[in-house]
């Protein structure tokens, strides 16, 4: 599955590769594309990932998934 999500907070390249790693760091998520300038992250994902776990791992890293 794919999944994109819209995230608020990202600043730089540091943050990025933050929400890259908290993202990928869940189980099922093959991989994570996080575009700073978009503001938004591409997530290449098992079925069994619910968008709430994603959106979850995003808010944990510290950023915002506007609803």
């Amino acid at each position: 599955m794919k999944t994109t999500l819209s995230i608020e907070g990202m600043t730089c390249e540091h943050c990025v590769k933050h929400v890259t790693e908290a993202l990928t760091a869940l189980t099922g998520v093959k991989k994570a594309k996080v575009n700073l300038k978009a503001k938004k992250a591409d997530i290449d994902h098992a079925d069994g990932v619910s968008v709430d776990a994603l959106k979850a791992a995003v808010v944990e890293a510290g950023f915002q998934v506007p609803a």
